[in-house]
């Protein structure tokens, strides 16, 4: 049974870099699903960093749309998955939608999409660490869209959270192991 491992925080808090040294400490064949697509020259940036973090022994499957696709597809293949990043792949869900007016359908849209990967990484034995970003903490947004993204976006965490066996809040580069601090209170 597959496993989910949550690596949460705020912009350029080092997310991404615990994540990627937790599957390089505790994986042996590791895939890497990129949800990022470049749009612009900001995000080519980005995505190359990544990439120069990246062992060349991992493979690298771009998914902006249907991870859960690439988990079934590579059941057994892989031992660990880094998932970078959850609020990427929202925003490229969102970007395809042309009415943002029917706020059910999005909802139904989004959060199908977060079961339909819980089940494909239970169902495989592989353990996914997925890396999201904590953009609730700030002001309420002015516009309809980002509004409705904040919203998914934690809602999206907070699934992904109650399915996961760890959840990590890495703030100033320094991660926190939230599920044994649960278990302290």
């Amino acid at each position: 049974m597959g496993k989910i491992i949550l690596v949460t925080g705020g912009a350029r808090s080092g997310k991404s870099t615990f994540a990627e040294k937790y599957v390089a400490k505790y994986g042996h064949k590791i895939g890497y699903i990129a949800t990022a697509q470049i749009c612009d020259d900001e995000m080519e940036f980005r995505v190359k960093l990544h990439q120069g973090r990246r062992p060349s022994t991992w493979d690298t499957f771009e998914s902006p749309f249907d991870a859960h696709a690439i988990i079934k597809a590579q059941a057994g293949t892989h031992d660990m998955f880094l998932f970078d990043c959850m609020t990427i792949y929202i925003s490229n869900i969102l970007s395809q939608i042309e009415k943002i007016d029917e706020f059910d359908r999005i909802y139904d849209l989004i959060t199908g999409k977060i079961y339909k990967l819980i089940d494909a990484i239970k169902a495989s034995p592989a353990t996914v660490v997925i890396v999201t970003n904590e953009v609730g903490a700030g002001i309420v947004p002015e516009s309809k869209l980002a509004r409705i993204y904040r919203d998914l976006s934690g809602l999206a965490n907070q699934l992904l959270a109650e399915a996961s066996a760890e959840v990590f809040l890495v703030v100033a580069g320094l991660p926190v192991n939230l599920r044994k601090l649960r278990e302290n209170i």
